[in-house]
């Protein structure tokens, strides 16, 4: 980067090209005063603290000002420092001075400024105080607003709208009425404010501080546990329990940035309702047992269950650690392959499709890549809601001018940031994507040296062409040819491009089909192997890419190498002194249809609550009643539990050492911060500990650090994390050694497939499995919303999330329910072939017509009791995207 000098108060100084007179200050460690500056938002210049003189004896404010080669500076002159001082009196005779009882004391940059001015109370006596008579708005569970502190910096306003793409605040009123309020002035807690806390961190005063500010001991480095971003986070520790959480600004990914689960989602930890003793269930009652007691109990029963009787559920809120034991645990100790984790329900078509295409399952390019990208396409995702940091790097992106398309069937958030949006009707992705791919291919911007170079099957794909004319297209999709073609072409020319999908791609009974026609549209535009490019999976837990990558799988071993092939089946064999079954186990569904009929005779869970999180749950609860033997590993009684005969308390990410692989594929390293709540043990240590009581060898673990170098030594895309490597930093798999670097981009220089060639997959459209009739005329759709993880099992337990967002309510488009009569709040029946829920109502326009929308997070709500089980043939993933249903209002 080019470097100018220039003089500030008579010093040579060194800056960078594009530094601003401040930024170099800082960097320089010289103070400048400044308050409505803050290093990750555009300048704005509000608070005229940051004046300086330059050569030509003009006032210029240093947070705009770019450096130039030359140029001399005064930040000390006369009129400067007149200047400031009177706008930093102004600023504190109308600053409600409550320093002692603030909660910033001695964090308030106003005091910094006060202090470096010597400004005293006796200074500001001759100034009119203003203070707003405004009362502090606490209606927000996490923090409060106290506009009487407030300088109007302009940091909250710019964070919420530039940064997070929400603009839930903004400034307000006129002159001394200045204020920054809400829409019509109303408390935070009604606004559309999501409760991040972004804008709390970023106030350089009083005016938004946290509710609960004790201040902690010690701090501990790790990683956050919730969605797959993987963002770095520190955990504050007083008196052995979990009291804060803020964001590390060093981490490459997150920069310091939390989303409200990350920042204040923590009660789960130390939640009195933890489990932490062992569990044996006597006559339908829970006894509480000594650890003796459980394990000799389970290695007797599971003794009596060995190979396909037995199947065995991993957990992607688990560490690689835990994962990786289990899965040697169900193929060693138990001989068999049924072992299957939540990517069943997820991503196990991203896995299987982007492995056939590209010889790779997992996201080809990095999440840090995004805020310099040149065109992002969106399909089948909803960041906002699902992964809020990731979505901050992608607002990071329009800042930048990136080209945004979005296409899903509701009107999400992030399309009101796009340059083409497409409302698409819900299960016609293969069309759409397909018919691009028709535009492309005929308006000749296809990469013909990539296709001729580094592909094959080009021909069948455009065979399969002739099926998707755009009039076709428009017939079954609902989108016009004319949008197609623009999104099309913004793609195709855009260089390079990059795709981004999740669950609206994969949780369909064709997501397979999804995912191939999204890797055929970046293949033919030679969107692989550079940055700013591929194809993106976001993953949706914590280490549901790690719990794929140990071989929580049925057909693969760690680092996807396959049961079936006899080499490798030799390897793992010869490592773990004992002969393994050849034969692929059962995906999840199959093993709960196996329990239901009896094959299947004990299950061991591990951190998954299938009988809430599973399509039709109701079959999923007979199944694991059905089973002679089931034990369940987990941090609270969840509704799995309360059907397990052996509950084992397991210990939360915060209590244990460990790593977890992100979306793109960054190993990371998770530290324990506290130790184990109660009698609860680390998820690798008890499944150990089982090993060890059915006379197993191969388990003597002195620490989880031993289970990751074992890893290193059999899975070669692990091959250098150990944790001596993840120290210091993060490393992307492929990593086959303690001196590689990882691999942040892959395909660059070949694909992963035998010939080290991409192929196109040819695709014809199937319509989902289960279609709106008159019995049952609309369609619903489930996904996440930004306040709860999952089941809730976590998230629920922090009161303040659950006052935030607590029922699923069913959002309706404003026509749809004025035929029904429906008003906003009302509560109605949702009714599907397979039963029925009762939800309240939210009217709005974010769904079409025609398409309902149910989050899955209440435990009370239960939406999975309705969805449907229609699976994709090839991974047996749930269609949670789409199933016929009519809502009736309900009446007491």
């Amino acid at each position: 980067m080019d470097e100018i000098k220039f003089t500030m108060d008579g010093l040579l100084v060194k800056a960078l090209k594009g530094e601003t007179i401040l930024q170099a200050a800082i960097r320089n460690g010289i103070y400048i005063p400044h308050l409505c500056y803050h290093p990750d938002l555009k300048p704005m210049g509000a608070c005229r603290l940051c004046l300086v003189e330059n050569e030509d004896g003009r006032l210029v404010t240093s947070c705009e000002t770019l450096v130039q080669e030359g140029m001399e500076i005064s930040t000390t002159s006369k009129r400067v420092e007149s200047s400031r001082e009177m706008v930093a009196r102004l600023l504190i005779a109308n600053h409600e001075v409550e320093c002692l009882t603030c909660a910033q004391n001695n964090q308030c940059q106003l005091q910094e400024v006060a202090s470096f001015f010597g400004i005293e109370d006796e200074n500001i006596t001759d100034l009119r105080h203003s203070l707003l008579e405004v009362p502090a708005d606490e209606s927000n569970p996490f923090f409060k607003r106290d506009l009487k502190k407030c300088v109007l910096c302009g940091i909250c306003v710019r964070t919420c709208r530039d940064r997070l793409g929400v603009s839930a605040i903004d400034f307000g009123f006129r002159g001394y009425e200045t204020r920054i309020t809400t829409l019509m002035d109303r408390p935070i807690l009604e606004s559309n404010c999501v409760s991040c806390g972004e804008c709390v961190v970023a106030c350089p005063v009083g005016a938004l501080v946290p509710k609960e500010n004790h201040k902690p001991s010690r701090e501990a480095k790790t990683t956050c546990t919730y969605c797959g971003v993987g963002c770095g986070l520190y955990l504050g520790v007083r008196g052995g329990k979990i009291i804060s959480a803020r964001g590390d600004p060093e981490h490459p990914l997150s920069h310091g940035n939390l989303c409200v689960k990350g920042r204040y989602g923590f009660n789960f930890i130390n939640h009195p309702e933890r489990l932490t003793k062992p569990l044996i269930k006597k006559d339908e009652q829970f006894l509480e047992v000594e650890w003796d007691e459980a394990m000799e109990f389970a290695a007797r029963k599971l003794s009596e269950y060995k190979e396909d009787s037995f199947a065995a559920i991993s957990s992607a809120r688990c560490t690689n650690e835990d994962n990786y034991l289990m899965q040697k645990f169900t193929r060693l100790v138990m001989g068999t392959n049924n072992v299957d984790n939540s990517a069943r329900s997820c991503h196990a078509p991203s896995v299987a499709a982007l492995a056939e295409t590209l010889g790779s399952g997992a996201m080809s390019n990095s999440i840090d890549e995004i805020p310099h990208a040149k065109c992002l396409f969106l399909i089948g995702t909803n960041p906002t809601d699902s992964y809020p940091v990731l979505s901050m790097r992608i607002m990071d992106a329009v800042r930048n001018r990136a080209k945004i398309i979005v296409a899903d069937p509701r009107d999400i958030d992030m399309a009101r940031h796009a340059d083409v949006t497409i409302q698409h009707n819900p299960g016609t992705d293969v069309p759409l994507i397909m018919g691009m791919i028709r535009v492309i291919v005929d308006e000749e911007l296809v990469d013909k040296e990539f296709i001729r170079e580094r592909c094959e099957n080009f021909d069948e794909l455009l065979d399969s062409l002739e099926r998707f004319d755009l009039e076709t297209v428009e017939e079954i999709t609902g989108v016009s040819p004319d949008k197609i073609s623009e999104a099309a072409r913004l793609y195709a020319t855009t260089e390079p491009a990059a795709i981004f999908y999740s669950l609206g791609i994969t949780e369909h009974s064709h997501g397979t089909d999804n995912v191939f026609a999204l890797s055929n549209l970046a293949l033919l535009t030679g969107n692989f192997g550079k940055p700013y490019a591929g194809v993106n999976p976001i993953r949706g837990q914590n280490n549901v890419q790690g719990s794929c990558d140990m071989g929580c799988l049925p057909d693969s071993y760690p680092g996807y190498q396959k049961v079936t092939n006899l080499d490798v089946r030799k390897k793992f064999e010869n490592a773990w002194k004992s002969e393994l079954s050849s034969k692929i186990g059962l995906k999840m569904p199959e093993m709960m249809e196996k329990a239901r009929t009896g094959e299947v005779k004990a299950m061991y869970i591990m951190g998954e609550n299938p009988a809430l999180s599973e399509p039709d749950c109701s079959n999923i609860v007979r199944a694991l009643e059905s089973t002679d033997f089931l034990i369940v590993q987990d941090l609270f009684m969840t509704e799995t539990a309360l059907k397990a005969d052996l509950i084992l308390p397991g210990a939360s990410f915060a209590e244990k050492d460990g790593t977890f692989a992100n979306a793109d594929r960054r190993v990371q390293r998770v530290r324990q911060a506290i130790k184990p709540v109660g009698s609860s043990k680390p998820d690798w240590q008890i499944i150990a500990e089982i090993a060890r009581k059915m006379g197993s060898y191969g388990f003597d673990y002195e620490c989880s650090e031993d289970v990751a170098a074992e890893i290193a030594s059999l899975a070669p895309i692990y091959g250098g994390m150990y944790y001596s490597c993840l120290e210091e930093d993060s490393k992307q798999w492929p990593c086959y050694h303690e001196e590689h670097e990882g691999t942040p981009i892959l395909h660059r220089e070949q694909f992963a497939t035998e010939n080290g060639k991409a192929k196109f997959i040819p695709l014809s459209y199937r319509p989902p499995a289960e279609l709106p009739d008159e019995e049952y005329p609309m369609v619903l759709t489930t996904g996440r919303r930004v306040f709860h993880y999952h089941t809730s099992t976590m998230t629920g337990a922090t009161e303040g999330l659950k006052k935030l967002y607590d029922d699923d309510p069913v959002e309706i488009n404003p026509e749809d329910a004025e035929k029904i009569g429906l008003t906003d709040g009302d509560s109605v029946w949702v009714i599907s072939r397979r039963g029925k829920i009762k939800s309240p109502v939210e009217i709005t326009e974010r769904s079409p017509v025609g398409l309902v929308f149910m989050a899955f997070h209440s435990p009370e709500t239960k939406t999975n009791l309705i969805t449907s089980p229609a699976c994709d043939p090839v991974t047996k993933t749930p269609e949670f995207k789409y199933c016929a249903v009519r809502i009736e209002k309900w009446t007491e």
